[in-house]
This record gives structure tokens, C-alpha cells and sequence, in this order.
């Protein structure tokens, strides 16, 4: 059995030879916007992003970098990229140099409704207009799906590709940023229409959202997600298996916050939280492992984590 075929037996739950090592044998292709800039500089929605090397991924939001400042003039006040007047060519190019056989095509779909929204406001004012004007932040946040299903439609039409990695981070480590019902009444529909673009072109809805989502992930998984990442332990992550893990697959878990990145965490340690995780998730497939975050982890780590998982993953361990 080839990588490809193991990783998509361990996505589908279809008796898996061994616990994939993260999206083993899978080509990132990313589209032709900018949503987070490589430097000082704006994002296609025109939201300024500073740089600072020390930061993680280098940039963030620049404060008062924001383009609404009236959620009631927001039709006037951003310019929805149009996805058919980009060019394309590049993505295409890339793509058809891939190994089809031998590879899988991931399309990197990052900044989902809830976060470009509180990019275009600020975080606070976005997370104040969702309690206090409802049905403008839909009517924002139905205008950002708009886009995103032309976005991925597009990167059907150009790469035919075989995943959608499609990242909105919902969540703290403590708990979601918004209740469960203003999540339910305006994030979750639209989400819905994102994964119906995504299913109805034969590719896997591949769902990342860090923090603590326990109480919408059977939300999640009724809307149609195939694969949940990071999977933070923060979560009940057996329970979480238990009572889905026929329904959907799991991304990630090994904890990189108490395990993995903590000062003076030994190999063995790390071998132990593998184990673990596999013993939690792996049954019956369904189970890629990997860490719960990325942070620089010490090299002898991760050659315990990587070794753990290609000693202990076997499905005949």
C-alpha cells in the first residue's frame, strides 16, 4: 500500500495499514491572494498586517490596520476580491507538475469567516458586533462565504484538488470566542454552504480550527466535515472519537504545549504522549497523527515523536 492510498484508507476509515505520519505524500498548493502578507504590507481585503520576525508566521494585524470602521457602511467600506480577475496560471503550472499517482493535492484555504471578519473590524469590535448588530455581522459574514466558495470554486476549475484545507480558528484554549448560539446562527450556515462547495466537487473537507470547540464540534460534524486539526488537547479528544469517530477523522493531538514544546520534556515522554494518542484515536482508522501546534521543538523530540509513531502506529502493534 502506497502513502497515498494509507492516508486516504486512515481519512476514510477503511482499515488503514498504520497511523499516517501528517498528510503523508500531499502537495500544498496555496491561491493566487494574499490573505495573511509574507511582509508589512495589506492583504487583498486591504487589512494592513505588520512584521515582526520574532512573531509567529512573522506577521500580524496591525492595530487600527483595520478597513470597517461603521459595521453599518461595511458594503462601502471593503472591496471583496474578484477571483476571476486573478491570475492563475501559476497555480496551474504547479499543480500539473505534481505526481497524481503518487501524491495528493491539498488547496490551502486559510482565513474562514469568523476570522477575516474580525480581521476587517478589529477583533474587539468584531466580537462586540456579533452580540450587539446580529444581523449585519450575517449579513458580513455571508458576503466573505460568497467569496470563499468562488475562491475554492475557481481552484476546482484550474487544480482539481483532492483536499481543501480550509482554516478558521474558533476558539481559545478555554473555550470558543462567541456562544455557541451566535456561532449556531451565523457563523455555521455559511460554513455549511463552504463544505457543500467543497463536497459537492468530490474534494475532502478538511476542517482546522484551534482552541476548545467540543461544544459545536457535532456542528461541525453534521455540516458535513471530513478531518478535524489540530485536535488540542484542551478537548476531550477520546470522548470526542468516541461518539464521532465514524463520522469524521482526526488531525493532530500529540500535545505540543505540555508534552512536545515543554522545557526539559524527555524523548521518552514523548514516545508515551504518542502512544497515547494512538491508543485514544487510532482504532479503526480514522487517525492522522501530528502534533497539536507547531513550535520549535527540540530535534531529538521530534525524532522520538516520528520514530514513535512508525514503531507504535502499526496497526498490528
Amino acid at each position: 500500500m502506497t502513502p497515498k492510498e494509507n492516508l486516504l484508507r486512515a481519512i476514510r476509515r477503511e482499515k488503514p495499514e498504520r497511523v499516517p505520519n501528517g498528510l503523508e505524500n500531499t502537495v500544498s498548493i496555496t491561491p493566487p491572494v494574499v490573505e495573511r502578507p509574507s511582509s508589512e504590507s495589506c492583504d487583498c481585503f486591504g487589512v494592513h498586517w505588520s512584521y515582526d520576525p520574532a512573531a509567529e508566521g512573522g506577521t500580524y494585524p496591525t492595530t487600527g490596520g483595520y478597513v470597517i470602521t461603521d459595521i453599518s457602511r461595511w458594503r462601502e467600506q471593503i472591496k471583496i476580491p474578484d477571483v476571476d480577475v486573478i491570475d492563475w496560471s501559476d497555480v496551474k503550472q504547479k499543480t500539473d507538475e505534481i505526481d497524481r499517482h503518487e501524491n495528493l493535492v491539498l488547496a490551502f484555504v486559510e482565513m474562514g469567516l469568523f476570522e477575516r471578519s474580525y480581521l476587517l473590524l478589529g477583533m474587539q469590535e468584531a466580537l462586540i458586533s456579533y452580540l450587539s448588530e446580529p444581523d449585519l455581522m450575517e449579513q458580513l459574514v455571508a458576503a466573505i462565504a460568497d467569496y470563499k466558495i468562488a475562491l475554492i470554486s475557481r481552484f476546482y476549475e484550474v487544480a482539481k484538488p483532492d483536499i481543501v484545507w480550509y482554516g478558521d480558528d474558533w476558539g481559545t484554549q478555554s473555550g470558543l470566542f462567541m456562544s455557541p448560539g451566535i456561532w449556531r446562527a451565523i457563523i455555521k450556515p455559511h460554513t455549511k454552504r463552504i463544505y457543500d462547495c467543497i463536497d459537492s466537487r468530490g474534494m475532502i473537507v478538511y476542517q482546522h480550527s484551534c482552541g476548545k470547540i467540543e461544544e459545536i464540534f457535532a456542528d461541525m460534524v453534521e455540516i458535513g466535515a471530513d478531518i478535524w486539526n489540530p485536535c488540542q488537547p484542551c478537548n476531550d479528544l477520546a470522548r470526542l472519537k468516541k461518539e464521532f469517530g465514524d463520522k469524521i477523522s482526526f488531525h493532530g493531538g500529540i500535545d505540543s504545549q505540555f508534552v512536545l514544546g515543554r522545557p526539559g520534556v524527555t524523548p521518552e515522554e514523548a514516545r508515551a504522549e504518542v502512544r497515547k494518542r494512538i491508543d485514544q484515536m487510532g482504532k479503526g482508522g480514522g487517525y492522522i497523527a501530528g502534533p497539536s501546534h507547531g513550535v520549535p521543538y527540540r530535534p531529538e523530540i521530534i525524532n522520538a515523536m516520528n520514530n514513535e509513531i512508525a514503531d507504535y502506529g502499526r496497526y498490528c502493534h
